[in-house]
């Protein structure tokens, strides 16, 4: 039986490779097509202990299309490359957070393009 190399993980989505733009633009559409109202959040740490990202902007209440939020993620990783940025989809009946997932990290090479 094979293990996973030692390596920290961030979210669910983690344990899956990198995901490609076109994944990133799915689980984007899959917030809206639920929905929830997506966000986006940056820190400069992932440690598990940190439960409270900075919100970039307020949560995007009236996007209506991946683009939108594909934009605010440019935006933000313009102004915080070295942060990690996540996209995170709110439920405004549980009033809770129902997902979230890492869509930037610093250094990172291959994929999370946006």
């Amino acid at each position: 039986m094979k293990t996973l190399p030692k390596e920290r993980r961030y979210e669910t989505l983690s344990y899956l490779p990198p995901l490609s733009d076109a994944q990133i633009e799915r689980q984007i559409h899959y917030v809206l097509e639920q929905g929830y109202f997506p966000a986006v959040e940056f820190n400069e740490t992932s440690d598990p202990e940190v439960y409270y990202w900075t919100m970039w902007k307020l949560p995007m209440f009236d996007a209506k299309s991946t683009r939108a939020v594909l934009d605010e993620v440019q935006a933000c990783r313009s102004e915080y490359p070295d942060c990690y940025i996540r996209v995170v989809g709110f439920d405004n009946v549980k009033q809770c957070q129902i997902l979230s997932f890492i869509v930037h990290k610093p250094g990172s090479g291959g994929g999370y393009r946006y």
